[in-house]
This record gives structure tokens, sequence and C-alpha cells, in this order.
């Protein structure tokens, strides 16, 4: 039996910067190794990258199973357009791996530097949920340790149950140490791309209504003043398109310091983003982008985080049905001009009708806006309370992954399937999200 692995103290942050804390951690050499022996009350959480903005990656109290040393592709069938990797694998690592090949994933999040594991127990989503669903609907098979020492091979038709739990279950059920899911051709390392400058929330929706021709979607809006003008950016991989394109490995740019409390004044926020829609003055922009600049431009900015400051930022992700989306999303940013913190950064999705196997996935059809707001500590907590109201009575949902905040009445009343869930969480893994929003639940 391999030695135990040591037990580490280190700060732990999210990506956002909050909440940090100090607890233990264990590095996961390899899948094929049983889990630590836990000390005396001790819970385990699986732990990637730490991409995640909340205490769903955190364990106070416990230790985290850090996993990316699990980093080895093991199967790839280019008949059928599958994949089998370890949880640890990046999907950078993957795209670096299918990319020449003329592969790509079937769906990505908007940073290339996440697990599969964290993709899985996110259920992530992209640009192209209208289409092709979050990544938990191309996932055939898993395999899980529980912490009884079971591996236990999960799908749809065995252990289902178990199955659709570990889909977007927040690395609750056990650690996942490989998992194999479906592929998409990519015909080229190239999309062609249209920016289309609207007005309005309601020019959006207009624009928006041409979206059944595009694969990929996403809509920027200057959330600092009303009626919330922005760019809606749509993209189809483009049929062919020179060779030889070769991924870019470092980040273009590098964020020294955290920047000073002035650049994040209202004011200063209105004018960047006035700057923003300046440059894209042409009602509508064609241009043709590689596919890391398309879907990861943030990944170019390295430590881009620092941008908010010491603090960091607090993200608000609500998903709401087609017919209170609109109204809720204007209603939340009045509420924040009102409160003097208008929002820094807002981007809209579309979410379509493909519905994933996890009892826990956040996606649902209608909309999704995700909004940054700098972490003003509580007078921004409290303005998500009050954004809380708005969501819970357009029958909209919270994105754990993106929530270090949420109460118990508010994931209960999103997720109703939660009773389900908690049956399969393994009793030796927990989280800082899961005992907040469920306590003790057996």
């Amino acid at each position: 039996m391999p030695a135990q692995p040591l037990r580490q103290t280190e700060l732990v942050r999210p990506w956002n910067g909050w909440p940090a804390v100090s607890q233990k951690t264990l590095r996961v050499w390899r899948s094929t190794d049983p889990l630590p022996e836990p000390l005396s009350g001790e819970t385990f959480l699986p732990f990637g990258l730490g991409r995640s903005l909340s205490d769903v990656c955190l364990n106070a109290d416990g230790a985290l199973l850090r996993t990316p040393a699990m980093d080895r592709l093991l199967a790839f069938d280019e008949t059928r357009g599958s994949i089998r990797c370890e949880a640890g694998v990046t999907i950078w690592q993957l795209l670096e791996f299918l990319t020449p090949r003329g592969w790509f994933l079937p769906t990505t999040p908007g940073t290339s530097q996440v697990t599969v594991g964290g993709a899985i127990a996110n259920d992530v989503h992209g640009k192209d949920h209208h289409r092709n669903g979050s990544f938990g609907c191309h996932v055939t098979r898993l395999e899980l340790l529980r912490s009884d020492g079971q591996r236990i091979e999960c799908s749809p038709d065995t252990e289902g149950e178990l199955f659709r739990a570990t889909i977007g279950g927040l690395g609750l059920t056990g650690l996942i140490t490989w998992a194999e899911f479906r592929l998409k051709r990519m015909p080229s390392p190239w999309l062609d791309v249209e920016c289309v400058r609207f007005g309005s929330l309601e020019d959006w929706r207009r624009v928006a209504q041409e979206d059944d021709a595009w694969e990929y979607t996403v809509a920027w809006l200057d959330g600092t003043r009303a009626p919330f003008p922005g760019i809606h950016i749509r993209g189809n991989f483009a049929a062919s398109a020179p060779t030889g394109y070769r991924m870019r490995r470092d980040a273009a740019v590098t964020v020294p310091c955290y920047a000073p409390g002035w650049l994040l004044r209202p004011s200063f926020i209105g004018a960047f983003n006035r700057l923003i829609l300046l440059r894209h003055s042409a009602a509508v922009k064609k241009s043709r982008q590689d596919f890391q600049s398309f879907f990861y431009p943030l990944d170019r900015i390295e430590n881009w985080s620092r941008l908010y400051g010491r603090r960091g930022y607090l993200q608000y992700q609500f998903a709401a049905p087609h017919e209170h989306a609109l109204g809720l999303l204007q209603r939340v940013l009045e509420t924040a001009i009102a409160s003097r913190q208008p929002a820094f950064l807002v981007v809209l999705k579309t979410l379509g009708p493909a519905t994933s196997a996890g009892l826990l996935s956040f996606p649902l059809p209608g909309l999704t806006a995700a909004i940054d707001f700098p972490n003003l500590s509580k007078p921004t907590l409290d303005l998500f309370n009050r954004f809380d109201e708005l969501v819970r009575a357009a029958k909209g949902r919270l994105y754990p992954a993106k929530d270090p905040r949420m109460s118990a009445a508010m994931f209960r009343d999103g997720y109703p399937s939660w009773r389900d869930f908690a049956r399969h969480v393994d009793p030796a893994f927990s989280s800082g999200f899961w005992r907040r929003v469920a306590g003790n639940t057996p």
C-alpha cells in the first residue's frame, strides 16, 4: 500500500480571492491509489485548479485532495469521437492533443484552466448551450472512488443514480478518477465571428433571434447605465482556413500588482465600458479569430483577477426562464445602480432545452447572466441578498460554482432534487458550500 500523503496547511482561495481558508491539503499522485485514511472527523474534497468563485472548492476543518498529478490521457477513439482521461487533465491539455487531430471539446467554459473533474463536478456550460447543452450532456462513463474503498464505474445505464448525482455533484459523491466523453469535429482552428452592437436589452432580444444559425453566442453589456447597450458576439468554426496553427502557451500580458481603489470607482467603470462600445462603433463587425482568442480571451492575461484589487471580486450568476429573464436582469442592474455599486462586467448567454443528467446541474431553458462586482464586503453581500429576492420571484436559481454566500433556502428552492442528491453524498466528503446549504443532512 502506498505511503500516506503528507498533510500540508495552506491558505487556499478560490479564483476571485474570497473567501480564504487556512486548511489541510493532500496530493493524489495516481488514480490507482486508494484514498488517504481520514483523521478523526476529517472530511475530503477533490480540488483541481481552484477556478471556482465560491466555497464549493473549499473544505475548512477538512482536507482538499489535490489532483493535478492525475494527468494522463488513457484512450482516444478517433472513429467514435470519444476520449478517456484522468480527472486532473486540464482542458488546455486536451486541446493541445485534440486540435491538431481535428477534434474539439463538446462544450467548453470561458477558461482552459479547468480540470476534467472540475468540469464534471460543476457541469460547466459555454457559449453553445443553446445547441449542445452542458459538459455533463456528453459524459458517457466515469469511475468514482468512494471513501469505503469501492471503485464504481458509472454511466447513464450502470449505477445511473450515482452517475446523475456525480454530474454537477460538486465533488461530494467521491473522487472522480477518470472520465470518458464524446468529442466534436473541428474543421479548422479558426472561427468566423460577428460582433453586433445593440442599444438596449430589447434590442438584444431581437438580435438573439438570429442565433439559430450560430453555434457559439455570448453578449457583453454595459451594466452601469440604462437601457444597457452592449455587443452580441457569435461565431462558427470556419469550414476551411490556413493550416499550421500552433496553440499559444504563454499569456500575452501580466497584471503585475493589485489595481488601486480608484480604478474600481463607478465613474471609471462607466468610462471603461463606454470606451469598449466606442471601439465597436459599427453596427456589425465581421472578423476571423483563432479558437483561443474566441473562447479563452482572459487566459491571455495572467493574474487578471488582480484588476479587482486586493479584496477580489464577487460574481452573481443566475439562470431564469425566458419569460422572466430579461425583466429580472433589468431589475438586478437597476438595483445595483441605485445602490451605487454598478456592475463591473455583465455577460449574458442563452440556455437551450438540452437537459443534463445532473441532479444539481445549473442550466435551465432560458438565459443566464454572470455579473461581476468589486468585493466591498458587507455592502456587496447586502446587495446580493436583495438580488436573491428578485431571482426567487422570477423562478430562477444561482450557480453554486460562483456563489460563496447562497442561503440554504435559496439553494433548496432552486434545486428541488437536492434531497435525492443528498442520498448519494459520500459520508467522508464535504465542502463549505454543502455544510452551509444542507447542514448535516444524511
